[in-house]
């Protein structure tokens, strides 16, 4: 067994010492697969905040804590007969020899001339054997919006509904803020359908996004860590006049936030 066998043998073992009903933990023992769910997704965003950090130390220990997420379902669906470690390692791997033929299969079905349209066929087959017959039916619910929104979009594009041209993508989203505005601008608002608008204008501003090659999770990440610098810039110009926030006008609030521009420029 080498080191990383040995590793990863030791965290299945201490799993199923926190999991034993006697000497077990009594956190760990009680846990359940929705009670853990949330905090896969909470380990999940901890790794890609320290990728954007670029923080290598910190993500060593963040993916060892994701790690640990999938180690505990796994012990969990074990000890329900479901499926074990070693079950989800075979899974996977016969999926990544099966979606990969143009490097694992045999000379001749290696070339393949478009991989992306041949991983897509492949991927459509595994839904159709899983009774999914939409090109949608496998994509979470659970994922966050402006990923989901991306992944739909771009399951659609890869059967053929989708526009050729930006020009349409960007006549929709103009569409949808005029129909945003008209729900805002009524004598009385209809949260709900000005809610859907807002919602319909999200969605196109994403696939607009998708057409000019960007995705909008990570444009938005982005804009979110900027503004966020700026602000934080604004609080320090403010705090140096001996203001506060809540003290300080909009006017001065503007003016600082301008210098805070200005100076990114220069």
């Amino acid at each position: 067994m080498n080191t990383s066998e040995s590793s990863l043998q030791h965290l299945l073992t201490l799993m199923q010492q926190l999991r034993d009903p006697q000497h077990g933990c009594p956190w760990d023992k009680q846990q359940t697969f929705a009670s853990i769910a949330p905090y896969t997704l909470e380990e999940t965003y901890e790794v890609l905040d320290a990728i954007q950090r670029g923080d290598f130390t910190e993500l060593r220990e963040e993916l060892g804590d994701l790690l640990f997420q999938v180690v505990f379902y796994a012990q969990m669906a074990q000890e329900q007969g479901l499926f074990d470690f070693s079950d989800i390692c075979q899974s996977i791997s016969s999926k990544l020899e099966r979606r990969h033929p143009h490097i694992f299969a045999s000379p001749q079905d290696k070339a393949v001339n478009d991989i992306n349209q041949h991983w897509e066929a492949l991927k459509q087959q595994e839904r159709e054997q899983k009774s999914q017959h939409s090109a949608l039916d496998d994509i979470p619910r659970a994922m966050p919006a402006l990923m989901r929104a991306y992944k739909i979009q771009k399951r659609c594009s890869n059967v053929g509904f989708d526009w050729n041209e930006t020009g349409p993508v960007l006549d929709k989203v103009h569409e949808e803020i005029a129909e945003v505005m008209e729900e805002a601008g009524r004598d009385e608002i209809n949260p709900q359908r000005l809610e859907e608008e807002i919602g319909d204008l999200l969605f196109a501003t994403v696939n607009l996004s998708r057409h000019l090659g960007s995705k909008a999770e990570t444009a938005l990440q982005k804009a979110n860590d900027k503004f966020e610098k700026r602000f934080r810039q604004v609080e320090s110009i403010i705090a140096a006049q001996g203001l506060t926030m809540p003290g300080a006008t909009l006017e001065q609030m503007e003016a600082a936030w301008q210098q805070v521009k200005q100076q990114e420029k220069s």
